[in-house]
């Protein structure tokens, strides 16, 4: 079977080929006759610049003064009369230099080491990092006598790059044009339907139907668009719902907010109940401010795994330390609380990881019956670490089981109606356990209790000193 690839890269190779080799030629030719003298002239004169400025100001820091130099792009090589050499900026890959071309240069004579590199590959003599690649000019400082040697780097190259590549790419492309249009209608009507269908995607259209029936890889592209075309169906129903679950969590609040504002406005109202209404309103006000802050880390941690600060830590101090701040809320409970916190270092971040086990144990006290347990585990096996933690709370279903990580859920209303939440917290578990490559799994009866189970890596421990 002659499939679609090995057509692309028979007629593809075969024209770039050639467009690629008469670009060469007639861009190499350009270089050696035009641009290398150019470089040349423009590179000596950067050096007499630098060479003239050092010996009008006796009184700066040299050494500096180079270095300075070297910042900005430039390579250099500085000798004395004693053969004493200072190197500045990135290193040569070769730093071979006759004495008495450094000679010369001392005695006077401006060495044009880029003009004269041996005419090669045009390639070859603009990225050399050879200190015989250099321009070499006499340098009187305080009296003394030096040979400066410069080069710009490969970042100061780009200058010249963009006209040397330019031809290449205009050249190649006007080739290629001339010759892909005579296999444009061949190669490119089956791909046209797939074209149409994009449109009808960006459209909004995600009932995408196009007939190619083939068997080679544009076949498999037609099956592959069809499939994402049902994906992003499907992300599009999720953002509705997200669009909905938001706006209604906003929304409440404030309206309670303003309905209270108003209540407030009412002189007859008594002060318990003027009371009353400004702490319902800073509750408010609180569910608006826990909302915001979780979508700010959702969104940090969707857009970025270097957003992770990784370092070794002991996750058993850790989960303690949270265990304490949480103690008065367990005793207001009557729960019991029982673990087993071994001392084990893990690399992860400390502070995202936090995250995870505050929203665990907190949720674990708030669907929690009172007086009744919760117990935390940290097991180490198999090269990764477990963390449980298990309650005899309310219990989920089934149903409930399978959405339990979705953004903005929340389990069923009618037993959670009097307990604040966002929906966000399991969610942001999740992303953060995945974050570092990690997994999490629950197990939960209803009316009986859930266990949370995460299993995160040891971790490379040479990491966490870099």
């Amino acid at each position: 079977m002659k499939t679609l690839y090995v057509k692309f890269i028979v007629v593809t190779i075969g024209m770039m080929f050639i467009s690629f080799i008469l670009a060469f030629l007639i861009s190499n030719i350009h270089y050696q006759k035009t641009l290398k003298p150019v470089n040349d002239q423009k590179n000596t004169k950067v050096a007499l610049d630098i060479a003239s400025f050092a010996s009008e100001h006796p009184n700066l820091n040299l050494k500096e003064y180079l270095e300075s130099i070297s910042l900005v792009g430039y390579q250099l090589y500085l000798v004395d009369t004693d053969g004493n050499e200072f190197f500045f900026g990135e290193p040569f890959r070769d730093k071979g230099l006759s004495d008495s071309t450094k000679q010369s240069v001392l005695n006077g004579t401006i060495f044009h080491g880029i003009l004269q590199f041996p005419q090669k590959t045009f390639v070859t003599g603009f990225f050399a990092n050879e200190l015989k690649n250099t321009i070499g000019v006499p340098l009187k400082y305080n009296g003394e006598s030096f040979a400066l040697f410069v080069r710009p780097d490969i970042k100061f190259l780009f200058n010249e790059m963009h006209i040397l590549f330019g031809w290449i790419l205009v050249l190649a492309i006007s080739l290629t044009i001339i010759m892909v249009i005579i296999n444009t209608k061949y190669l490119v009507k089956p791909i046209s339907k797939l074209t149409k269908a994009t449109k009808l995607l960006a459209n909004g259209n995600y009932k995408v139907e196009f007939g190619i029936a083939r068997h080679d890889e544009l076949g498999e592209l037609s099956h592959s668009f069809f499939r994402m075309a049902r994906k992003l169906e499907q992300i599009d129903d999720m953002r509705k719902e997200f669009i909905s679950n938001i706006s209604h969590d906003i929304q409440s609040p404030l309206s309670n907010i303003k309905g209270y504002t108003n209540l407030l406005d009412n002189n007859s109202i008594s002060k318990e109940e003027t009371t009353k209404y400004i702490s319902i309103i800073n509750g408010e006000i609180r569910r608006l401010s826990t909302l915001t802050e979780q979508l700010l880390l959702l969104a940090s941690l969707d857009r970025d795994e270097e957003f992770m600060v990784k370092k070794l830590f002991n996750v058993g101090q850790q989960l303690k330390e949270l265990i304490r701040n949480y103690q008065w809320a367990i005793n207001e409970k009557g729960i019991m609380l029982s673990y087993t916190l071994p001392d084990i270092e893990l690399l992860g971040d400390p502070s995202l990881l936090e995250t995870v086990w505050d929203n665990l144990l907190s949720n674990a006290i708030k669907y929690n019956k009172p007086n009744g347990s919760i117990e935390i585990v940290i097991e180490a096996r198999e090269g990764s670490i477990f963390v449980t933690f298990e309650d005899t709370g309310i219990g989920m279903k089934d149903t409930e089981l399978e959405r339990i990580f979705d953004r903005f859920y929340r389990a069923d209303v009618s037993r959670t109606r009097t307990i604040e939440g966002t929906g966000l917290g399991l969610s942001i578990v999740a992303t953060i356990v995945k974050l570092h490559g990690g997994n999490i799994t629950v197990k939960s009866k209803e009316k009986e209790g859930t266990s949370f189970i995460v299993e995160l890596s040891h971790g490379d421990r040479s990491l966490a000193s870099k």
